[in-house]
């Protein structure tokens, strides 16, 4: 790797994961979103998936990069976000049946999330971390959970909810990484960066410094 600062791909085009590394004072050069099949294979268990499909988004997106003449200088960053209750994986909620159906199943209990990150660095070496948190939810009414569906806010998130909007009304208690809840563990990420030599901290310096509170 060259001496100047290496390119940084964000193998996603999700908001959320980018607005994660805004806080940490990261700008990706680059949004390519990988596209794989996250069907789990017979058998597999929820932090297995988790780590199987972030790898799998890296290594597609270093495939891509590499035919745009940009994987010799470039960190690729992936993650993929599972939710599960017991061995049991949720879906991604895409229709309002699925997101019922999640919400009930969580509704009063405990449960699971698992986040796979993997870095691959410019000479293509891969760094992965997994990252379990565990939250317990209230119990939902019916009219709790149909307003919920009502919102929206469901569309496409694991479990059937995003932790960062309305539904962080739902949780009791929270063990873990509650950034790794929303989409992307910041401290691990970090570590991982480091470790390939990325210079996470170049633009902290331009900071805007947050207002005294």
């Amino acid at each position: 790797m060259s001496s100047r600062r290496p390119e940084f791909i964000l193998a996603s085009a999700s908001p959320r994961r980018l607005a994660l590394l805004n806080q940490i004072g990261i700008e990706p050069d680059h949004l390519i979103p990988a596209h794989v099949d996250e069907t789990p294979e017979r058998g597999e268990l929820p932090r297995r998936l988790a780590q199987r499909l972030a790898h799998a988004k890296a290594v597609e997106v270093r495939n891509k990069a590499r035919q745009a003449g940009l994987a010799s200088e470039s960190v690729i960053l992936a993650a993929d976000t599972v939710v599960a209750v017991g061995r049991r994986i949720l879906p991604k909620a895409e229709t309002m049946d699925e997101a019922a159906s999640c919400l009930r199943l969580l509704s009063g209990r405990a449960h699971r999330v698992f986040t796979g990150v993997c870095v691959i660095s410019a000479s293509g070496q891969a760094r992965e971390r997994l990252v379990d948190t565990r939250i317990r939810f209230k119990r939902l009414s019916n009219k709790e959970i149909e307003a919920y569906l009502a919102s929206g806010e469901w569309n496409g998130k694991a479990g059937g909810y995003a932790i960062q909007g309305i539904a962080g009304a739902f949780a009791v208690k929270l063990s873990g990484s509650y950034s790794a809840v929303v989409g992307l563990p910041l401290f691990e990420t970090v570590g991982l960066l480091t470790a390939e030599g990325y210079p996470v901290q170049f633009n902290w310096l331009n900071a805007t410094a947050l207002p005294g509170v």
